[in-house]
């Protein structure tokens, strides 16, 4: 098994190496940028990346670098609360405001729109930055009240359109109601209840309810309502976001291990082409923080150690690895298109450090 001759000094040195990539990355207003030197990727800042690598930093012990994200998260929920209030106005009066009216996914490190075409309309950044900031709170003793303009607009916002289609994870299938969307929005609007005077609970069980309806079959979650297949990031439905738990859990780690894992690396879906196809660091470090709350302690080492197997001489962790490519031929022309893998990713190095804090090996802290 790829990684499984790498000690635990190794990993603790991996696990500092990646706090210092994501410090010394991290814009002097607190955005984390998704990969430093990616074409597609570089000057933007996804609320999705961010917050998990923010817990990841949060978890490190790295109290102001978690802080300054989240800062800056806020201030830019802040400076959309007119864009949110127009668009719940617009619903009130039984429009439908087109999906380019929509909060992106990605901002500039200053808050502002992209400059170029993306697929823009996701809306499940905002509920795991909702988990994100009420977790790193709490952890530290925090006062949430810092962070109550952002929090407020992103509730707002997942209240009035949680139902409502947009691109998943992956910027894929605008069409669809996304399980590991439905389940990020679910988690943040369950972190955040005890701290907002919206009914937010409500919401949470009509997601939870929906999700059970459509959203599963033979007895675990699926990639979108309605389907049968398995997506390499619904794991988060379980830990951290809490949307399904018992046998509904197990189920659905069951199914995207049995699908997507080979060797320790998790696929993203099956018929994913981009680089094509390749294993995901930030999935299988997903699957082992899951595996690690199961109890299946080797099952969530095995995760960690294949991470490890796949950092570059320097360290840095890629996006993905073009291990047990599901669709080879497409490689080359994401290639051409936008350069070689993102490297370094920082969620991928935020997953890292999450994962290791589970199995216990982080004894350096900021």
């Amino acid at each position: 098994m790829i990684g499984a001759g790498i000690d635990v000094t190794r990993l603790r040195a991996l696990a500092e190496y990646s706090h210092a990539v994501i410090a010394r990355n991290q814009d002097i207003g607190g955005a984390y940028p998704a990969a430093p030197t990616f074409s597609a990727y570089q000057g933007y800042a996804w609320l999705r990346d961010g917050a998990f690598t923010a817990e990841g930093v949060s978890r490190y012990g790295d109290v102001a670098s978690a802080d300054r994200f989240h800062g800056w998260a806020d201030r830019v929920l802040r400076g959309r609360r007119g864009q949110v209030d127009e668009l719940v106005a617009a619903v009130a009066r039984g429009e439908r405001p087109e999906d380019a009216a929509m909060l992106p996914t990605r901002f500039t490190f200053d808050g502002g729109d992209g400059s170029d075409p993306w697929w823009d309309f996701q809306t499940d950044g905002y509920g795991t930055w909702l988990w994100s900031v009420v977790t790193h709170a709490g952890r530290h003793g925090l006062d949430l009240e810092q962070w109550r303009g952002g929090i407020d607009v992103a509730v707002d916002y997942l209240v009035t359109f949680w139902d409502r289609p947009c691109y998943d994870w992956w910027e894929e299938h605008v069409e669809q109601r996304h399980v590991a969307t439905l389940g990020a929005i679910h988690g943040g609007l369950v972190a955040v209840a005890p701290y907002t005077s919206v009914d937010v609970l409500d919401v949470a069980e009509r997601i939870r309810s929906l999700v059970v309806a459509e959203g599963m079959y033979d007895g675990h979650l699926t990639k979108w309502l309605g389907t049968s297949a398995v997506d390499g990031a619904l794991p988060a439905c379980v830990v951290p976001f809490g949307l399904v738990s018992g046998d509904a859990a197990a189920a659905t780690l069951a199914a995207v291990a049995r699908e997507l894992d080979v060797d320790g690396g998790v696929h993203r879906f099956t018929a994913d082409v981009f680089y094509g196809g390749g294993q995901w660091l930030l999935l299988s470090a997903l699957l082992g923080w899951n595996l690690a709350v199961a109890g299946d302690t080797a099952g969530a080492w095995r995760h960690l150690r294949w991470i490890a197997g796949q950092a570059t001489p320097d360290g840095d962790l890629p996006e993905q690895v073009p291990l047990h490519l599901l669709h080879p031929g497409s490689r080359d022309e994401w290639i051409a298109r936008w350069g070689p893998v993102a490297t370094p990713l920082l969620w991928s190095h935020g997953m890292y450090l999450i994962l290791a804090d589970e199995l216990g090996i982080l004894t350096a802290k900021a």
